[in-house]
């Protein structure tokens, strides 16, 4: 048992599921493009101090890769937090961190359509848990309003939020050989420049709110601890315990985002809420245990 391990990674997802919580607290102190843009404004001038000697070895991989790197940033980065950040104007946090717990269940889905990555009928029964949970949530307890197309717009934009990181992380299989330094310090300067666009739309449209006092307080949290702190955390608990292990906290994301979005904003749980994290923990502990084993598997452990 690697206790450090452990309370590493469950700081780093207490983080993570902070982040939601961030982003609905924001609303009415800084607009969603805003905070999405000077979140890696923050993240990129601490890289830039913390990452530069690592980037500079690596600048001729970067410059063969460069664009993909870029990618990376305005998928995984930029577009998840702008859909995030959004959706969070029209739906609870607690619906946002429970719609997250999807994500697994699309990757599984695309690396099937794309790669055919071999499954287990344990994997499929468990993603068809998580997927009611997810259903669950994301209808507000009412499943007749899916087959009736009726979504919340907040929860519609969490669906497009998690497509995104998805396809982002089934993407990564095809990073350079750099280190990680260098691949979140090219992502963020990627995530910074492709939010500009987004920014000047908002600017365009009357939508963009400065930051005030919270709002600004927002931006420091979003910038530093999701950013860049959780980043180190995870690689630092990958190290210990192997990525397979390090990989199933991430499924703590949505108790922890539930629990802060309770305490913090008041936000109540509800009964669908209960049945739905019961669902999707359970359907992605089901979809773990009964997964094909790999032969990095054998060795993580």
């Amino acid at each position: 048992m690697n206790l450090q391990a452990y309370v590493i990674l469950c700081i780093t997802t207490l983080i993570w599921g902070g982040n939601s919580v961030a982003g609905k607290m924001a609303v009415g102190h800084v607009s969603p493009m805003m905070l999405t843009s000077l979140r890696w404004v923050i993240a990129c001038t601490v890289l830039l101090v913390f990452a530069a000697p690592q980037v500079r070895r690596d600048l001729p991989v970067i410059r063969r890769n460069w664009l993909l790197l870029l990618g990376y940033g305005t998928v995984g980065f930029t577009a998840f937090n702008a859909f995030l950040y959004s959706a969070l104007q029209f739906t609870s946090a607690i619906n946002a961190v429970i719609e997250q717990a999807g994500i697994p269940m699309v990757i599984f889905v695309l690396n099937y359509v794309l790669f055919r990555t071999a499954f287990s009928m344990a994997q499929i029964a468990g993603f068809t848990l998580t997927l009611f949970g997810v259903a669950l949530t994301a209808s507000h307890g009412d499943l007749t309003t899916l087959l009736s197309l009726q979504l919340n717009q907040g929860d519609a934009l969490m669906m497009a939020a998690v497509l995104v990181y998805a396809g982002y992380t089934v993407a990564l299989r095809w990073k350079p050989e750099i280190h990680w330094k260098s691949l979140i310090a090219i992502s963020a300067f990627g995530a910074l420049v492709s939010s500009i666009p987004l920014l000047g739309w908002e600017i365009a449209t009357n939508r963009m709110i400065w930051p005030d006092t919270q709002g600004w307080v927002i931006v420091a949290y979003a910038g530093f601890l999701p950013s860049l702190v959780s980043q180190i955390l995870y690689v630092r608990g990958v190290e210990l315990i192997g990525p397979n292990r390090a990989g199933l906290f991430i499924n703590t994301i949505p108790i922890f985002g539930t629990l802060l979005s309770i305490v913090l904003i008041g936000e109540a749980l509800q009964t669908f809420h209960i049945v739905a994290l019961a669902l999707v923990l359970g359907g992605i502990a089901v979809a773990e245990r009964g997964r094909p084993r790999l032969p990095e598997d054998v060795k993580a452990r």
